[in-house]
């Protein structure tokens, strides 16, 4: 029998995911669509059916590369069916997306989710006159309970797709108000509504989320719960238990294993690739707790609300109101921050946040703001250290302004969204789809950081001359000749020079790196090579410049090598910039 292939099409939250892993279970595999961003789904059902997960979309007006790439695909894709899920609760404006699926004249299945929840509300559906007014097959499921889902599977497997589509039926026309004229018609046959059992608890809880007074610090709390969440309570400490593990037993085992080798193969082990790619594996829990609390959020309903009361103040800078999430993410780490950008519906959306999360500063920076603050600001280091975040804040908005109005300018999509009916989310989809995304960060994200593991240790170990002392090698060499392009911001030294390269490992090993370069009495020779203006600017560079290659590793993974050569020059020159105005303007007020 010849592969049968379906395109599983339907608006944004109206448990599309659901029924795919129902369907498809583990036989599935994760990607994107060739040349941008948007995340492929396929899936197999006893290996001769295979489901095409397309993006979620509201309508196909290819504003959007998931609009795009689902008329690509239905018009290209060798389709033999369509199966539209769409909530049953909410037909009126779902079935918006199903006549214009009617116009690729292929079979459609239209899945009826959330049955359940249509009848608490009192909808009465006459799934016969539906189909027939509709010209598609009906197949009514609970995809959250499991309900139907075997109905969808034996039509699938039977190939028997038989369509009512005759060309006497109502085609898809661009007047919007006809449409939906015709889609009032249909329900108003086949549809009875006898009131609203439990709609009022949905009014209820809207009445409180997006009051005009409550909804912005209820989102704040929200937000700080998903923070303590995968910052404090799970990830982070997973984390750094993860992180004494690699150190502690994986070293001291490897110490064991290697004593008898020669010194530059274990450091190149211990040093170098444990060292490096051991920063990364303890990303690892954070990445699943975050995404965990995330899709939470989406699943639920509440990340619609979300993006509905911030887009106003997000538009400002060229967003819409669901990328505040990954900014705020970027306080924690600016890894999970623009993984979670991919939930951005918008392409345009999903690049200028990853541009612009980097500037949130990260709680890697921590322990440097914490070092100078503490040697060179006495008594103001919460001050000092406040100011830094607001700076990346401040810095954020202005950028994203100036990227809205010149490379961005021209990529501009309306902001539509639905606010879905609220539900617990179904834990299995939860825990699949945290999974493949963490997975994905593994197979991709590790494989960068392992080389660039091995050329950092090699440049700090070696020179011309064979194995040498950091002082001596190739990075020391590299710093000397940075040194100058620093010395207008106050830090010309190749001891600063290098602590910023050994940075882009992680942005702790600035801190490292002085400890071994300047010596067990790092406060206090740090004062022989700074003055306080000069510190702050160094904090200043250390906070807006090129964050550290794991960050650069995702962002190539999720944007492709221009989107991340250009992140890392961009943020070069911005906080070569800040960093001379800040030094040049100190010494003329302060100096």
């Amino acid at each position: 029998m010849e592969m049968i292939t379906a395109a599983l099409l339907g608006n944004p939250n109206v448990g599309k995911t659901t029924l795919f892993n129902y369907l498809t279970g583990s036989n599935q595999y994760v990607g994107n669509w060739a040349g941008v961003t948007v995340e492929r789904k396929e899936g197999f059902i006893e290996d001769r059916i295979k489901i095409v997960d397309l993006p979620g979309i509201y309508a196909m007006d290819t504003y959007s590369n998931e609009e795009k790439v689902s008329k690509e695909f239905l018009e290209k894709g060798g389709v033999d069916v369509i199966v539209n899920i769409v909530d049953a609760s909410s037909l009126s404006r779902n079935l918006y997306l199903t006549l214009q699926l009617k116009q690729f004249n292929k079979p459609i299945v239209l899945v009826l989710n959330m049955i359940d929840v249509a009848k608490t509300k009192g909808m009465k559906i006459d799934y016969q006159k539906l189909s027939k007014k509709l010209g598609v097959t009906v197949i009514p499921i609970s995809a959250s309970k499991g309900i139907g889902i075997e109905e969808v599977k034996k039509l699938l497997k039977s190939g028997n797709f038989f369509s009512l589509y005759n060309e006497n039926d109502y085609q898809y026309v661009e007047d919007e108000k006809e449409n939906y004229k015709y889609i009032e018609e249909v329900l108003a046959e086949s549809m009875i509504y006898e009131g609203d059992k439990r709609a009022t608890i949905g009014e209820r809880i809207d009445s409180i989320v997006l009051n005009k007074f409550l909804a912005y610090p209820l989102f704040v709390f929200i937000l700080y719960i998903i923070f303590k969440f995968t910052f404090s309570w799970v990830g982070q400490p997973l984390s750094d238990a993860m992180d004494s593990v690699i150190i502690t037993k994986i070293v001291s085992l490897l110490d064991i294993l290697l004593q008898n080798s020669s010194s530059w193969f274990r450091s190149l082990i211990i040093d170098g690739i444990v060292a490096g790619v051991g920063s990364v594996l303890v990303f690892l829990p954070i990445i699943l707790t975050l995404f965990l609390g995330i899709s939470f959020l989406e699943d639920s309903g509440y990340m619609a609300r979300a993006a509905f009361i911030m887009d106003r103040i997000m538009r400002k800078m060229g967003l819409s109101g669901k990328a505040f999430i990954p900014l705020i993410i970027g306080f924690g780490c600016s890894v999970p921050g623009i993984m979670s950008a991919r939930t951005l519906e918008s392409d345009k959306d999903r690049k200028l946040t990853a541009l612009l999360v980097p500037l949130m500063s990260c709680n890697a920076r921590l322990p440097v703001y914490a070092l100078f603050a503490t040697v060179f600001f006495p008594g103001n280091e919460t001050f000092i250290t406040f100011s830094l975040y607001l700076l990346g804040i401040g810095m954020a908005f202005l950028i994203g302004i100036l990227f809205k109005n010149t490379i961005f300018r021209k990529d501009e999509e309306p902001f539509i969204i639905e606010l879905p009916e609220y539900k617990l989310p179904e834990f299995k989809s939860l825990i699949r789809s945290t999974w493949e995304k963490g997975k994905g960060f593994l197979k991709k994200a590790g494989t960068i950081i392992f080389a660039m593991s091995v050329i950092i240790w090699f440049l700090s170990n070696f020179n011309f001359s064979g194995m040498v002392d950091m002082g001596n090698s190739f990075l020391a060499y590299i710093g000397g000749a940075m040194a100058p392009i620093f010395k207008p911001l106050g830090f010309g030294t190749w001891q600063s020079s290098v602590a910023l390269l050994t940075g882009l490992m992680a942005k702790e090993v600035v801190v490292s790196t002085m400890g071994v370069v300047y010596g067990v009495e790092l406060q206090k020779i740090l004062l022989q090579h700074f003055t306080s203006i000069a510190a702050y600017s160094y904090l200043v560079f250390i906070l807006l410049y090129t964050p550290c290659i794991s960050v650069v590793a995702v962002m190539r993974k999720e944007f492709g090598n221009r989107m991340m050569i250009f992140s890392v020059l961009y943020q070069l020159f911005l906080a070569w910039v800040v960093s001379f105005i800040v030094y040049n303007i100190g010494n003329l007020v302060f100096g």
